[in-house]
Formats: structure tokens, sequence, C-alpha cells
């Protein structure tokens, strides 16, 4: 059974770093394409970032240069750092892995399998 158990959400203030991680079981976290994903009140949920199993990333246009996906195999862990926070980062942040070590070339374009249930980023003004 997989299990995917995000952590480390919390309130910041603008300009803030905070690092979320999703803890795996059952799912290979080094042989698969992992994302990360949000979704804010009222909007629909949108990519963040993705890392396939060669460690190649996909970012959202939004989250280039203040955000990075990684993971570490060894702890079947995958990360999002998060730096330069804005108020628009405020979401339930989730983590998703596939069956697959592939991404795609772009972030919506394969779907996700398996999902966490969210760990909330708040970022204040």
């Amino acid at each position: 059974q997989v299990q995917l158990v995000e952590s480390g959400g919390a309130s910041v203030q603008t300009g803030g770093s905070l690092r979320v991680s999703c803890a795996a079981s059952g799912y290979t976290v080094s042989s698969n394409c992992m994302a990360w994903f949000r979704q804010a009140p009222g909007k629909e949920r949108e990519g963040v970032a993705a890392i396939d199993s060669f460690r190649r990333t996909i970012y959202a246009d939004s989250v280039k240069g203040r955000f990075t996906i990684s993971k570490d195999n060894s702890k079947n862990i995958l990360y999002l750092q998060m730096n330069s926070l804005t108020p628009e980062d405020t979401a339930m942040y989730y983590c998703a892995g596939r069956s697959s070590w592939y991404c795609g070339t772009s972030l919506g374009e394969v779907e996700y399998r398996y999902w966490g249930q969210g760990t909330q980023v708040t970022v204040s003004s």
C-alpha cells in the first residue's frame, strides 16, 4: 500500500523560507517521477515542480529561481525548498507520485497516481 505523507507546512512572513517534505512508504522515490502541486482557496490545483528518476527537474514559471525540488533516496523522502516566499505562495501543498520514471517535459503533461494529504503553507505580508 502506497502512502505519501507531507509535513513541514507552516506560517511564515513574506521573504521567508520553508522546506516541506514528503515521506513515502510502499513506494520507491528513487525510481519514480514525483512532483509537488499546490491549491489555493478558490483556485485550481497547479503543478509546482517535478523530478524524475535521473533527478531532472521541471518548475512552474512562478517558482523558478525560488523553489528547489529534491529527493533523498536513502531516506525515501521528497523535498521542496521554498525561498523568497510571497503571499501568492499560500496554498495547500501536495506531493504526488507516478508509477514511472518519466515526468514529461512540462508540468501537467502526465498524470499522477499517488497523492498525499497535503500540508498547509501560509505566507503573510
